[in-house]
This record gives C-alpha cells, structure tokens and sequence, in this order.
C-alpha cells in the first residue's frame, strides 16, 4: 500500500522530462515570433511587398482603395539604405505597371505605367503621345478629353518636343492621363529608384459606399 503511494507521488524521470517548463515555452514561442517576423521581413524587402492605392492616376486600371501586390525581385531586389539592387530577372519594360521612389521626394511611392525606355523618342503631341515617331493607341488609357481632340497646346514641362529617354531611365505616365502628376511634369525615373512590378490586386475597397470590389480580387496586372 505505501509502495504504490510512493508511486503516484513521485513523478518517474520520463514525466518530469516531458513537461516543459514556463520558462522554455515563451522562449519557444519567443523565438518562432522573431523568425516569422524576420522572415516577413526579408520577403517585404526582397521578394513581394504590399501598397495601397490613394489616388486616381491609375484609373481604370487600380482604382483608389485597390491593394496590391509588387514584385521585388523581378528587376532585382534593392538592398536598405543604398540605391543598388541585386540581379534581375529581366529590365523593366515598356508597358510594366512599376512602383518608385518619387524624384521630388524619395520618401513618397508613386505608382505609373512605362511609356519610353532609354533611348527611345517620346512625344506628346496635341492629345497624344508618340513614340519613335509612331502615335500609341493603347486600350488601357482612361477615355477622356486627353484623347478628345487635336489640340496643338502643350504646357508640360517634358515631352512637348521630341525626348530622348537617357540610358537607364524611364517616361512613365499614368493610364488616367487628365489627372496624373507624371514624367510630363518632373521628368525621368531613374532605374535604381525603382521598387518593383505591380502584378497583383489581392484586396479591393471602395471607401465611399464601404463596399468591397469582389470581382477586383486577385485580379492579375499584366
């Protein structure tokens, strides 16, 4: 009888070894936090990173409240505090829906499309825009008075004359062309200034009527 009472009140080495004391779980759980926190980390500065539309430049293609996703590593990944960024899968290109720093103030993101490249010509003549001489008719233009008529006034300050895009840099406009702070009006994107590709729409919200876009999620950007 006091055996077996010895042996329910003395917990075999096997038991004691099992259980995890106070201390070592919120270490554990300590330690898995730091890792997924360095992780997301990491995959925010080098992989794939989220921002907000705030504005309507980009309309129709982002509309204001569209969240996205941008690619990082596609044109390479930028390394912290210095303009250099790692080996790319390709150059930007004309067409790609890019993210940078602004060149008025680098602590702002803007969002435009890629119209020129380096070494390409572009114009904006009238309401249009020519490219190496060729007029681009491109369907993901907002419809407006930009494409109205064949007015001969231009006041921009970039692009009212023919414009070479120096090597490395970019003219980007964005696709609501009546109501875009653009290279028309502060000139060139350098290449190391820029961020990424957008390439995904993963949340769509309207503030005005708080309804959410449910056809706009997951929408690809080409």
């Amino acid at each position: 009888m006091n055996d077996l009472q010895t042996r329910r009140e003395t917990p075999s080495p096997l038991a004691a070894a099992a259980k995890p004391s106070r201390k070592s779980l919120i270490r554990e759980y300590g330690e898995a936090i730091f890792i997924a926190v360095l992780l997301a980390l990491v995959i925010r500065q080098f992989a794939v990173q989220a921002f907000t539309i705030p504005s309507g430049s980009m309309m129709d293609t982002l509309l204001i409240g569209d969240y996205i996703l941008v690619n990082k590593f596609l044109f390479g990944a930028e390394i912290p505090l210095i303009d250099f960024h790692l080996p790319g899968l390709r150059a930007p290109a004309r067409g790609d829906v890019i993210v940078f720093k602004y060149p008025n103030d680098e602590s702002r993101d803007f969002i435009k499309r890629i119209i020129g490249i380096g070494g390409d010509t572009v114009q904006v003549r009238g309401n249009q825009v020519w490219l190496n001489g060729k007029l681009v008719n491109a369907s993901y233009v907002r419809p407006g008075s930009f494409h109205a008529g064949p007015s001969t006034h231009c006041g921009y300050l970039y692009g009212c004359d023919p414009l070479v895009v120096p090597a490395r840099s970019y003219f980007v406009m964005g696709d609501n062309r009546d109501n875009s702070q653009d290279s028309r009006y502060w000139g060139f994107v350098k290449r190391e200034k820029i961020r990424g590709k957008a390439f995904l729409i993963y949340w769509s919200w309207n503030g005005d009527n708080h309804w959410l876009r449910w056809r706009r999620l997951g929408h690809y950007l080409p």
